[in-house]
């Protein structure tokens, strides 16, 4: 009951598919919030919460509000068209009670951009994506520079010994060269230590990487898990193509089939890519187009709302992977 007391009480308009999402999040012990209550607004959607009240039953939605204590209202309606009470909503703005739609009360609560719900006018209206970030930007990449010629510099005994051990593996180039989608949709080179087999892909064709990839090599599956194949990307940050942290880059083929398949996949490219990034450290690895999807709903957040707090916190968790490593993604 104490723990109780502490959470968000929230009243969602809605009872249908929408109000549903809110209802799961609120199973979580560690969601933050309580739903205090569900309205049924008629809007044409099919009611999913037996529990919510109509809101022909409902005299004042504002009273409503203050009766039952809340702190937020959430708009979860499934179609709006004639259901939004304009109205109310302005009321219980007035008195200090926080009214949002369900695409920023899901970004809120699981740190990604929800694609399910959201819709481009949402996008181009709500906060973030690089308002007032010159300065920030700037930061960012004094930090990029600093960092990444200390890697290079303090790194290269570790490139050489990792290029040595792919050398005397398997006949081949130790480093690996490739061409990846970056900034603004402009190709750029990324450099890693070789950790698969020369021939592992046939034709040139791109082919996704798998977990317990069966292509990764003895001496690949050992710098992938430490992370050494990654460090020859700090020539890459050095020279401006990518960041330390930001959406991981992708092969031109790879993107131009997920830009047909998935909405808003163009808009990933607007920030710098980088070698680590939200997405990474929140979800596991996986190379489906599900994964691809929820992968999108990271960097989109990230995107929206990069802060350089946000990129201390990705930078302390990768860390926290390098010392307790989970695997490689």
């Amino acid at each position: 009951v104490g723990a109780q007391a502490f959470k968000r009480r929230l009243l969602v308009l809605g009872a249908g598919v929408r109000a549903e999402r809110i209802r799961e999040l609120a199973k979580n012990p560690g969601s933050g919030f309580l739903v205090a209550g569900y309205v049924g607004m008629n809007d044409g959607g099919t009611q999913r919460i037996s529990a919510a009240i109509n809101r022909d039953a409902i005299e004042s939605l504002s009273d409503h509000v203050v009766n039952l204590n809340v702190s937020e209202v959430v708009v979860a309606l499934d179609e709006r068209r004639n259901a939004l009470p304009l109205k109310d909503l302005l009321r219980i703005k007035t008195t200090g009670v926080h009214v949002n739609e369900l695409s920023t009360f899901l970004e809120r609560q699981t740190g990604r951009v929800d694609l399910d719900t959201v819709n481009p006018s949402w996008l181009i209206f709500s906060d973030g994506f690089g308002a007032g970030r010159r300065l920030s930007s700037m930061a960012k990449r004094l930090f990029d520079i600093v960092a990444s010629a200390l890697v290079l510099l303090l790194g290269w005994p570790l490139i050489l010994l990792g290029a040595m051990a792919v050398k005397l593996e398997s006949r081949g180039p130790a480093f690996y060269r490739q061409q990846r989608v970056g900034l603004y949709g402009q190709d750029f080179t990324i450099l890693k230590l070789r950790s698969m087999r020369t021939d592992a892909e046939v034709a040139g064709r791109a082919v996704w990487a798998e977990k317990d990839d069966p292509r990764v090599t003895r001496v690949g599956r050992f710098i992938r898990k430490v992370r050494i194949d990654e460090l020859p990307q700090a020539w890459t940050v050095l020279k401006g193509e990518m960041s330390f942290v930001g959406p991981r880059p992708e092969r031109r083929q790879f993107v131009e089939d997920l830009e047909q398949q998935l909405r808003y996949y163009a808009e990933r490219h607007m920030v710098k890519p980088g070698i680590t990034g939200w997405a990474q450290i929140n979800y596991p690895y996986g190379a489906s187009l599900e994964d691809a999807r929820h992968k999108l709903e990271y960097d989109l957040y990230y995107a929206k709302n990069y802060t350089p707090f946000l990129d201390v916190l990705i930078l302390l968790q990768t860390i926290r992977v390098l010392i307790f490593p989970d695997g490689a993604r």
